[in-house]
């Protein structure tokens, strides 16, 4: 299959590079001095998968115009809030892809697609693959769990062109599965990452990552805490908590357990966490809204926590310790540059 991937930078390189080393054909649009270097010197990739070079089956632009001839599948990553930018530049892409779809963060951007692209061109698609931008030619794979993309038809259902990316996605090394309901899984990781992500800026000081916080009791006690909260939201809206990206997000315990095994359940997670960390050479151990905050860049605070407190005033359910999180991290955004 032809990918183009609008946004390549930490993840979208990480993906990209793994899909062009299974020898599919990629095209990569990013910053012009990591194109330039990839363009010089390969894609090195290293951390979880390993650590290599990929060269072949890869070519870098730095805007879509410069992308020639059509593509089975457009993967948007850019940050939200670019989104809007992204594709307006991508206006010769339109005619050109076959499928888009999303990677970003956050509810209603395939709504935008649809806009975009046209409501039959764009699938449903998730994933919590994580991917850090080291230095330009450089990424660092740092996060995947054993299923760690879905696809789907947004309207429901299982296409053949969902299965042929699906494949595509498993070819390369990533677990993969084709959904019945996308939509579930798109809050359900809205739910973990907004879970994570609030956790990590409201609770962690800059110097600290994920485990450290996760190792001291009081720490998982606000995450189990923050958790329930948007569980409380998620099961209003009628879904069943699934786990769609165990052993990072294990919402059914987090559920159903006592409150003490659950936080238990957290600290062991914490960990497993260190641990993975160290066998890679990982130092970042930061959720993307935790980097910004360390890099003082704005976050995503609206797009990963607000679509929970919205849909928590919609169905009538009390969350004040969303509330209370969502509040910290607009504070601390507010002191950020764009």
């Amino acid at each position: 299959m032809r990918f183009i991937i609008c946004g390549a930078g930490g993840l979208g390189s990480v993906i990209g590079g793994m899909l062009a080393r299974a020898g599919e054909d990629v095209t990569l649009v990013g910053r012009p001095r990591h194109m330039d270097a990839i363009k010089a010197s390969g894609l090195h990739i290293t951390g979880i998968y390993g650590d290599f070079v990929v060269r072949e089956h890869l070519t870098c632009v730095t805007h879509p115009d410069q992308a020639p001839g059509e593509f089975d599948l457009m993967i948007l990553l850019t940050k939200g809030k670019d989104t809007e930018t992204a594709l307006a530049e991508a206006a010769s892409l339109k005619d050109r892809v076959r499928m888009v779809c999303s990677f970003q963060n956050g509810i209603g951007k395939e709504e935008r697609l649809r806009d975009w692209a046209g409501r039959d061109k764009v699938i449903g698609a998730s994933t919590i693959e994580g991917g850090v931008l080291l230095e330009p030619g450089h990424v660092m794979a740092g996060l995947t769990t054993p299923t760690t993309a879905y696809f789907g038809e947004l309207d429901g259902g299982v296409t053949p062109r969902i299965e042929a990316v699906v494949a595509a996605f498993q070819n390369a090394g990533f677990g993969t599965k084709a959904m019945q309901n996308i939509r579930q899984v798109l809050w359900e990781k809205l739910m973990q990452i907004g879970t994570a992500s609030g956790w990590s800026v409201s609770t962690l000081g800059l110097p600290l990552t994920f485990p450290d916080g996760l190792e001291v009791r009081a720490g998982a006690v606000n995450y189990i805490l923050l958790a329930r909260d948007f569980l409380k939201v998620y099961k209003a809206m009628g879904y069943a908590p699934q786990n769609f990206y165990a052993p990072m997000g294990q919402f059914r315990e987090y559920d159903s357990l006592p409150f003490d095994d659950a936080v238990d359940l957290m600290m062991q997670l914490g960990v497993r966490f260190r641990q993975r960390m160290q066998a890679s050479g990982e130092t970042e151990g930061r959720t993307s809204m935790h980097q910004d905050l360390h890099r003082r860049r704005k976050m995503e605070v609206d797009i990963i926590l607000k679509p929970y407190l919205d849909k928590a005033a919609e169905l009538g359910v009390d969350v004040p310790v969303l509330q209370y999180v969502y509040g910290v991290a607009k504070v601390q955004d507010s002191g950020l540059a764009d």
